[in-house]
C-alpha cells in the first residue's frame, strides 16, 4: 500500500527546521511516536503530493492551497514496518508564523514541535536547544543527544537495521522518521552524517528490499486492474529508487 508524508521545512534564526508531531497515545499504530504529518493515499487523492497536503491539513490544520507552502520534491519511497511504501514530499514554508497557528487533531496528534535539520547530521548541534530530560519517558538513555542500536527486523526478512534515535524537545526522532530526515539533511547540506549510518555490510540491503516490495506492489495492483482500464499501472522501474 502507498502512503505519503509531508516533510515541511522552514527557516528560523537563520537555520532550517522541520515540522514534526507526536502521535496520539490512543492510536493503534505507533502510539506516542514521532512522525511527519501524513498517511495512506486515498482514492480521491490526485497524487502523492495531494495526499501529503491533505493529511497535513487534517492532522495539524496546515492550510490547503497555501501560497506560503512550496513543494520542492518527492523523494524515493521508504518502507515502513507495516510494509507501507512511504513517499516523502519535501516542501518549504516561507511564512514561519504559520507554525504557531497549527492545531493538533484530537485523537491523532498529541504534540506539534520542530527540530533543527542540521542536528540530524551532527546531533551535538542540539547543545543549547530545549530537550526532554535524560532518563525520562521520552529519553531513557545515558547518551546525551543520539542513541543508535542494531535490531533484526522479522517483517523485513530479518534485515539487520540500525535504529537511529535523536533526542528532541518532545518524543525522540527515530526509525523511519529519522531515516527520511537523514536523507533530506544530507541533500540539503551536501554532507554526510557524523555517525555510522548502517551496520557493517548492510549499506545497500535496505534499497534492495524496497525495490522488491515495490515490484510486489506493482504485481498485486496489476492483477486487480482490468486489461482495458483507462489508467496505466506505474511500474517499479519508472519510480525513483
Amino acid at each position: 500500500k502507498l502512503a505519503a508524508v509531508l516533510v515541511l521545512l522552514f527557516e528560523k534564526d537563520g537555520a532550517l527546521r522541520v515540522l514534526l508531531t507526536t502521535r496520539s497515545k490512543s492510536l493503534r499504530a505507533h502510539p506516542g511516536q514521532t512522525a511527519f504529518p501524513g498517511g495512506k493515499v486515498d482514492p480521491t487523492d490526485r497524487d502523492l503530493v495531494a495526499a501529503a497536503l491533505r493529511e497535513a491539513n487534517e492532522e495539524v490544520a496546515l492550510p490547503l492551497n497555501s501560497p506560503y507552502v512550496y513543494v520542492l520534491n518527492a523523494f524515493p519511497p521508504f518502507l515502513s514496518a507495516s510494509q507501507l511504501l512511504v513517499t516523502p514530499i519535501v516542501a518549504f514554508l516561507s511564512e514561519p508564523s504559520i507554525i504557531d497557528s497549527l492545531i493538533p487533531c484530537a485523537g491523532e496528534v498529541d504534540t506539534i514541535f520542530d527540530h533543527p535539520l542540521e542536528a540530524i547530521l551532527d546531533p551535538s548541534l542540539m547543545d543549547g536547544e530545549p530537550m526532554v530530560p535524560l532518563h525520562s519517558e521520552h529519553w531513557p538513555y545515558d547518551s546525551e543527544f543520539h542513541h543508535p542500536s542494531d535490531v533484526a527486523l522479522e517483517a523485513f526478512d530479518n534485515f539487520l537495521y540500525r535504529m537511529q534515535r535523536f533526542r528532541s524537545c518532545a518524543s525522540p526522532v527515530k526509525g523511519l522518521t529519522a531515516d527520511i530526515l537523514i536523507l533530506v539533511a544530507e541533500l540539503a547540506y551536501g554532507k554526510r552524517c557524523a555517525y555510522e549510518r548502517h551496520p557493517p555490510g548492510h549499506e545497500d540491503t535496505y534499497a534492495r528490499l524496497v525495490i522488491t516490495r515495490m515490484r510486489q506492489f506493482e504485481q498485486a495492483t496489476s492483477a486487480q486492474i482490468p486489461k482495458d482500464a483507462d489508467e496505466p499501472v506505474t511500474s517499479a522501474e519508472s519510480l525513483p529508487v
